[in-house]
């Protein structure tokens, strides 16, 4: 018997050495990634497919007319909403995940910028769920922002953005923030080209590095349990 696929959506080239695909390959799913932006086929869900991921990435998720890969990702997001299969976004994920179900998305009026690590704190309904048990330093890179879907959960806030997490139904979840890099992707990260400490909001490398090496093996922590909980291993073959 076939292993359960997972399809991750990537919006990048680095390697696949985040905690979500380490957990799902060590949980024994099938994953399989794709680009779509780079011209890879967005399939449509069916029995073999348990679970979605939606990466982060640079591309406005409203931006349809310009990047029209986003159209096919968006119509799995639907299949996976409607079917209740896992489904995980991430920042540019998340964003896409809240534009599907009808939520704003776009650049807040105080145009900060997250780049580093920040607090995020659970919401009342966050704590009740299990999500967070308290304050947890995460990290971050964005500026956009979402809404919160008409029957979604908001689970956890920032100083700066107010709507960092949410669950849709039992399965889906929506995250802003990147618990999933590793310190040695975030210094991938610290080294692109896009990155830079001029925008506002956005810490200095140096205090990246001081809160990098604070608060990451909390933030693993708590991710591998949050993992286990979206995407737990699948049954064993009979």
């Amino acid at each position: 018997m076939a292993a359960a696929r997972v399809l991750e959506l990537r919006h990048g080239d680095q390697p696949p050495v985040d905690r979500v695909h380490r957990h799902l390959v060590a949980a024994g799913y099938a994953v399989e990634r794709l680009r779509p932006y780079a011209g890879d086929a967005v399939p449509h869900l069916d029995e073999t497919v348990a679970g979605v991921v939606v990466h982060g990435g640079p591309f406005a998720v409203y931006a349809e007319d310009e990047f029209p890969f986003l159209v096919d990702e968006h119509r799995l997001i639907r299949e996976a909403l409607d079917a209740g299969t896992p489904l995980l976004g991430i920042c540019q994920g998340a964003q896409s995940m809240a534009r599907v179900l009808g939520a704003e998305v776009g650049p807040p009026d105080h145009g900060l910028h997250e780049f580093g690590y920040y607090e995020v704190r659970p919401t009342a309904a966050g704590l009740a769920d299990g999500f967070l048990p308290g304050p947890l330093v995460v990290a971050q890179a964005h500026y956009h922002e979402f809404g919160i879907p008409d029957g979604a959960v908001r689970l956890a806030e920032s100083d700066a953005y107010p709507n960092q997490a949410f669950r849709w139904g039992e399965s889906a979840w929506g995250l802003q923030f990147h618990a999933e890099v590793t310190p040695a992707l975030f210094r991938c990260w610290q080294d692109a080209s896009w990155a830079s400490e001029d925008a506002p909001g956005t810490q200095s490398r140096a205090e990246q590095d001081r809160l990098m090496a604070l608060h990451d093996d909390a933030q693993a922590a708590w991710y591998a349990g949050f993992l286990a909980r979206v995407f737990a291993p699948p049954p064993a073959a009979p």
